[in-house]
């Protein structure tokens, strides 16, 4: 018996219009984080019509999700169906978005960030007080802010027993959602690295504390383990939306894109322009709604590509570059500037060597601009805690002019620099050679240069990144 293999593809079809009049897909808390910041509910809030995407599954189109945003639908069809669907008077585009699997070529998804080598510590150090103490952290949990009332949403590839690890408070995980085709379950196998993105903020046991260990936060997946595609970054856009329908304070994803499995999709450096991709608008759009979004800068800094990727080129986010505990940059964290020339990444933080939780709640080193990410997502949501009635923008401002090269950004690999989160909190414009008066409290604390090595003056004393007190 000879069986006929049907090839399903991915597509992404744009619609003409909306409804002229619609409920806007928004949560209570979405409504009510909107009126708080006086945004208003618009066109782009609105669902897509429900009558388009009746029509296509009439034409025999399974629809993956849908985008408001965007205005229109992530569908698998094949390709004569999606000849057909083109031809609908109610659509202006349809896209290739993804191969059929059956049919992918080898996959060019991105590897495992690599192990670093274990760190010594002083005994009387936790592992994560460097990463912490670099961007000033500890002044804003010891007077009692660590995320509460601030909601995250972490996005990843899946969050392998982030639901039993003990490091996780689970009333503080609302919920989870994923965008994938993906048939493993979201807390199975392929979510190592989600894991710990999120160690990095709410991790907290005895001897690990993460960024913002009281914020609430969902979980979702966008990316796909088996291929690299750009219905990826339609994912990616769907899950910023369901964030933003949910409320959501701070969105972090630890993903990029620029080299998919088909070379005739890879991106060329002209596209990260923050317009170009639908999810680098969308991360943008979130900006627009009231979302923080972090994206991290990628680690393609020592690779022919070299550059960040989507949505790391995006306006009004923070894209965030790797250092280590003494400053440095890593020599992986990729560069910038975007391709309209804006600073990028914005920020950094502790991305070499820096101290996480893996699946099986062992603390564990590793290297990546994705672990930097989500301690700047917690620095944001401990700052946001301690100034609840801030706009994303402004905690944004306040990280950015916080951040130790501020007045002498780096456009290719520092930007901004390292942010203050104290300095921040205050309101300081700050610079690398600021300096503190010895008479002030014990939560005033600065960052200092002396031949080359970052010291940290608290208290009218000073000590080096690893907390250990030295000599004036």
């Amino acid at each position: 018996m000879n069986f006929l293999l049907i090839l399903l593809n991915i597509f992404f079809v744009s619609f003409a219009d909306k409804p002229v009049q619609a409920t806007p897909a928004l949560s209570p808390r979405a409504v009510e984080q909107r009126a708080k910041w006086n945004i208003a509910t618009d066109e782009l809030d609105y669902p897509v019509h429900a009558a388009y995407l009746d029509s296509l599954r009439q034409h025999g189109a399974k629809i993956h999700h849908t985008s408001r945003w965007m205005n229109g639908a992530t569908c698998s069809m094949t390709d004569e169906q999606a000849a057909a669907v083109a031809q609908l008077p109610f659509v202006t585009g349809v896209e290739a978005t993804r191969l059929d699997r059956h049919g992918s070529t080898v996959s060019k998804r991105r590897s495992m960030p690599a192990e670093a080598m274990l760190t010594n510590h002083a005994t009387d150090e936790l592992p994560t007080d460097a990463q912490l103490a670099l961007y000033n952290l500890q002044p804003l949990h010891e007077l009692g802010y660590h995320g509460q009332g601030i909601l995250i949403t972490v996005c990843d590839g899946g969050f392998t027993n982030a639901n039993t690890l003990g490091c996780f408070r689970q009333s503080q995980e609302l919920g989870h959602f994923d965008f994938t085709d993906d048939i493993t379950d979201m807390y199975g196998y392929t979510g190592v690295h989600g894991t710990m993105c999120l160690s990095a903020i709410s991790g907290k046991t005895e001897q690990y504390t993460g960024a913002a260990t009281a914020a609430d936060y969902y979980l979702m997946r966008s990316e796909e383990a088996e291929t690299e595609s750009p219905k990826e970054m339609d994912n990616l856009v769907a899950a910023l939306e369901k964030a933003d329908s949910l409320g959501t304070n701070i969105f972090t994803v630890s993903l990029g894109y620029a080299m998919f499995d088909n070379d005739e999709w890879t991106l060329t450096y002209d596209a990260l322009d923050g317009k170009t991709t639908r999810a680098s608008r969308a991360a943008h759009i979130a900006a627009r709604k009231g979302m923080l979004v972090c994206a991290a800068a990628g680690n393609d800094g020592d690779k022919s590509w070299e550059r960040i990727s989507v949505p790391a080129d995006a306006d009004s986010i923070l894209t965030v570059g790797a250092v280590n505990v003494q400053g440095e940059i890593g020599s992986f964290s990729s560069h910038g500037p975007s391709a309209d020339n804006r600073v990028k990444p914005d920020v950094c933080a502790v991305g070499v060597s820096a101290a996480l939780i893996d699946t099986n709640g062992e603390i564990v080193y590793r290297h990546g601009t994705s672990f930097a990410t989500p301690l700047i997502a917690g620095l944001a949501a401990t700052l946001w805690s301690a100034l609840p009635d801030e706009n994303a923008m402004k905690i944004r401002e306040r990280i950015i002019r916080s951040a130790d090269r501020y007045q002498n950004p780096d456009a290719r690999q520092y930007g901004y620099g390292i942010p203050d989160a104290y300095a921040a909190y205050q309101g300081r414009t700050t610079g690398i050679d600021r300096v503190v008066d010895s008479q002030k409290s014990k939560v005033e604390s600065t960052k200092v240069l002396r031949d080359g090595q970052l010291l940290i003056i608290r208290g009218g004393k000073m000590y080096d990144t690893m907390g250990r007190m030295v000599e004036r």
